[in-house]
Order: structure tokens, then sequence, then C-alpha cells
């Protein structure tokens, strides 16, 4: 009970030698407060002629009986509160050691970390890989052949998810896994094989064989020039182990659906027209799925792979609160046994802040798209202009949907007073530009000529001064304009200005000499200078977006078209 002001209290003294031990009553407990004595009333005996002794005598028994019992309650209590906590401590270790993890980014090139917004916000981006790896005998088991064994694991899933820094709204963009570009120079952390940079253009879902995820996260940096936070890896089982602790995902189909056709190829999936319950096997198959929804490209398996985690959002906030224990434990064991994660995310515990981060935006504020592509050949590669402005969007932390008001803020912000320079700036002719080619990118060459290009169109313009400077191509992913001095800021603004670049593209610099106009790969073709993110009204937003690989994360009326041929 500890110290207190009740009678039968006594002052604590320790044990010394030669003393008896303090007992329960030393240290503050009260007897009294347990049991009603007789002789409470002040009375010397109880009628019977006994004494205060004897009835104390009398009570000795049960006051010990009593004694021994509340003692053993209070072990056991402690024994149980004690082993739950060692328990659950153990447990949490457990679902840490099922994680696997590793480094984030085996490349060289490292995109730039986004600017926080005036809250001092970030966006968050993280890489959904799916790997395709039979090197065990679950995976094997549900797809691949037995030739596929031991050979290296492929990237046949990429997404990535952009959250934006107010939380406010999520943007899923899907790239095909037969998507070309040039490769990334990569560190395998196991065994410190280097992977050099390739010359020819290959799939993007090869990265992952050249080091691990942190080789797919570093392909994505370079293309895109989106910085990426983390990467969570499921392999085959890991959907299926994951599907079944959810306990189901709608998925819908405009008619019965076989995918399987004359020659064996197909996910085996099997559906009947409307709306399914898949979980398990049936799961891996819809999100395997190509022969058999609309023209079995990987094109329709990225939209039948959207549907599918949009009903998977609803579903899992529809049943956020998981009634039954052991429906939240089977989730925590086969979610941590599934992933493959970065050494950011090693942990039970920062799993679930991270869950709680993601499940901020209401599935009206979800948008899930598929990068901007084209044709060549049997592969595709990012469609010119348009996917450069989707990436620009994802930088530039802009909702997909057309809904951000922030966005308007920093337009404001951009054209408000205090930004506009208060140096004069010289006539047109009189401003000295230099004009350099920043187009270069780690992975694709300088657009040869684009400094001539820019100069020649702003000489046209009045800026007779303009030169193109044809040393070597610099790396600049955005267009910018730096200046070495106050005084020659009024000129760079006026610059910036005559080409349609938003004020927050001049820069002060002690690396140039004068106004120095770098031509970034953001502005790889044409004399006007392409719309970014700040200028786009809200309704242009999602221009950039093909309308038919853009879903909205409420919607729940889509079905995917099945594919002639692969109906029953």
């Amino acid at each position: 009970m500890g110290r207190s002001t009740v009678r039968g209290e006594r002052s604590r003294r320790p044990a010394g030698r030669g003393e008896p031990p303090a007992r329960a009553a030393d240290l503050g407990w009260d007897d009294s407060l347990y049991e009603d004595a007789p002789g409470a009333s002040g009375d010397d005996t109880d009628g019977r002629g006994r004494s205060a002794r004897g009835r104390q005598r009398a009570a000795v028994r049960p006051r010990r009986r009593k004694h021994r019992i509340l003692r053993w309650t209070a072990s056991i209590v402690a024994l149980l509160i004690l082993g739950t906590a060692g328990a659950g401590y153990l447990y949490y270790r457990h679902l840490n050691g099922n994680l696997k993890t590793g480094k984030l980014n085996l490349g060289e090139h490292k995109a730039p970390e986004p600017t926080p917004n005036a809250a001092g916000q970030t966006p968050l981006n993280i890489l959904l890989i799916g790997s395709d790896s039979r090197n065990s005998k679950e995976n094997l088991k549900l797809g691949g052949h037995k030739q596929s064994v031991g050979s290296a694991p492929l990237a046949d899933v990429q997404m990535l998810l952009h959250l934006s820094a107010d939380r406010s709204n999520m943007s899923v963009v899907s790239m095909p896994r037969d998507t070309l570009t040039r490769l990334p120079q990569c560190t395998d952390p196991e065994s410190g094989k280097v992977y050099q940079a390739t010359l020819n253009r290959e799939m993007v879902n090869s990265s992952l064989a050249r080091g691990g995820p942190g080789c797919t996260v570093a392909m994505w940096e370079q293309l895109t020039g989106i910085h990426i936070d983390h990467y969570m890896m499921v392999d085959f089982s890991g959907v299926v182990s994951m599907a079944d602790a959810i306990g189901g995902v709608p998925v819908c189909v405009d008619a019965n659906v076989y995918s399987r056709n004359s020659e064996g190829e197909g996910s085996g999936l099997k559906l009947r027209k409307g709306t399914t319950y898949v979980k398990g096997e049936q799961a891996l198959q819809w999100l395997r799925t190509r022969h058999g929804f609309e023209d079995g490209s990987d094109i329709a398996r990225a939209k039948a792979q959207h549907m599918y985690m949009s009903a998977m959002v609803r579903e899992l906030r529809k049943n956020a609160t998981f009634s039954h224990p052991n429906k939240l434990r089977t989730l925590a064991e086969e979610a941590t046994d599934a992933l493959s994660v970065d050494e950011g995310l090693d942990t039970v515990k920062k799993l679930y802040d991270l869950s709680n981060e993601l499940k901020r935006p209401e599935p009206d504020r979800i948008t899930m798209t598929t990068m901007p592509f084209v044709y060549e050949g049997p592969r595709v590669v990012p469609k010119a202009n348009d996917a450069d402005a989707l990436w620009r969007l994802i930088r530039d932390d802009v909702a997909l949907d057309g809904k951000d008001k922030s966005k308007d803020k920093a337009k404001k912000k951009d054209k408000g007073e205090g930004e506009t320079s208060d140096d004069p700036a010289a006539a047109d002719d009189r401003i000295a530009v230099q004009v350099r080619n920043g187009t270069r990118t780690a992975a694709t060459p300088a657009v040869p000529g684009r400094a001539a290009q820019v100069a020649q169109a702003l000489t046209a313009q009045g800026f007779t001064q303009a030169v193109a400077d044809q040393s070597q191509s610099l790396v600049e992913d955005r267009t910018v304009i730096r200046y070495p001095s106050a005084d020659l800021e009024g000129d760079a603004q006026t610059v910036a200005k005559s080409l349609g670049l938003p004020l927050s593209s001049v820069q002060t610099s002690t690396d140039v000499s004068g106004v120095t106009l770098i031509v970034g790969a953001d502005w790889k073709t044409g004399t006007a200078y392409p719309k970014s993110a700040d200028d786009t009204d809200d309704e242009d937003a999602g221009k950039a977006l093909d309308k038919e690989q853009t879903q909205n994360g409420a919607d729940d009326s889509k079905c995917m078209k099945v594919e002639q041929g692969y109906t029953w």
C-alpha cells in the first residue's frame, strides 16, 4: 500500500545486523483494512471474558491465512504481468526477425530529397516490388518452371507509391515490366560484384538481378529524378499468405474468365462474371493474369493490379479494427514473413508507424495509374514529354486527381511581393547570357545542339548577347538560371520571365561568372519551356495521365474486360 496516514502505520526502518527483517506491517501493511477485528469499539473483553490479547491470538490463524492468500495472489498477478510482457517482447523480436532487410540504393546516382513545404513536411515515396522468384518450393508450386530455379529473380511488378507532404492524397504509378531504359551501375551488397551501367537499353525488371531491390530503386531514381524513401518487396508465396490473412479482396470481371489458352499460357485464374472475393492462390492468379484481360498485355495486368490494390485498401479501412486477436496476430506474422524491406523499415514499430501514415488519405484521394508509354516493337518506352510531365508532378508533390490546393498557394507565392528582385534589370540587348546543355542524364546522352537552339530562341526575343557554350554537357534534372552576384539578379529574372521559367529556377551561385542558363532534362525539345507543376492549373494536373489506365481508389464500379477467347 505504500506510505499512508491510516492507523497502524509505523516508521520504516531497514533491518540491520542482529535485527529481524522488516515485517509487512513495518512497510505500511494494515490488516485492519482487510478484516473486522472483534473489539474494534474499544472494549477490553468480548462478553465471554476473553481479553484483547486472547482475541488477538484467536484471530492469528485466519489473519495469516488471508495474508498468505493475498501474498500468493499478488505474486501470481506479478508473474502474469511479467510473463505477458516478456512473451510480448519475445514475439515482437520474433516479428522483427521475420523481416528481410537490405540497402536502399545500390547505385551511384541519388535523386535529391524534396524541399519541405511551408509546414516543414515532406512527401513520402515508397517503391513496391513484386518478385517472380521461384527459388523456393512454395514459389515454384505457385508459378513457373523447374528451369527457373536458381536463376536471378525479376521485378515483374513495380509501383511507386507517393504520399503527399500534407498526407491528404496518394498517387500510385506502375511502370510496365518490359519498359526499356539504360540500367545504372550497381554493387551487390553480398558478393561485392559490380554491375556496370548498361550501354544499351534493357528491360527494367532485370534491375532486380543486379544486386537486389536496391538496384531497382537506383534505376527508378535515375529515370525519374524522384527521391525514394523506402522499398517493400514481396514474392509469390508472400502474396498468397498476406491475401489469406486479409480474408479476401473483391474483384470484378465483365464475363466468365479462364486465363489459360491451348498452348498452356495463362495464370489459371477462373472466375464467374461479376464480383468475387479472391484470396490465397486465387489472389495471386488475379495479380499475375495477362492472358484473359483486355488485350492480353502487361498494361492490362497493371490495371487489374490497381483494381486489386484499391479494393484491398477499402477492405482494410472497413475492417481497420480487427475484433479477433488471432486475425491481428496472423496478419502481423504473414506480413513480416512475406516482406523484404530497406534498412529504414527494419522493425515492426517502423512498419506500424508507416501504416498509420499511409491510411490517412481517404480512398477518393487515391489515384492509381500507369506510366505514359509507347510501344517499341514488343517492348515499351516512356512516352516523350508525357512521362516527364508525370514524374515532374510527383517530384513537385502535385496531386494526380487535380484537387491539390497547396499548389495554388505556391504559385501565388512565386508571383507575390518579395519574389521579384529589387535590382533593376538592364535592357534585353545588354544582358549577356551563356546557355549550356544540361539535358544529359545517367541513363541518356545529352540532346545534341540543345544549347544552340535555346540561345537562338533568346536572340530572337531580343537577347542579342545570348551565346551557346559548346563545352562538355552537364547533368541537370531541371532547367535553372544561375548568377554570381546580387547586381545580376534582376537580369537573371528577366531572362527567366521571357522564357516562362518560374522565379524559383533563378539561383545565386559562385560557380558561374555571369548569367548562365542551363537547359535541363525537363526541357529536351522545343523553344517554349514546358509548363511545370508550379504553373499548372488544378484542372490540368492530370493531363499527363492516360485516362484509360487511371483509377480512383474509391471507385468500386469497375470490372476488368475479359479478352475474347478466354471466356467459358
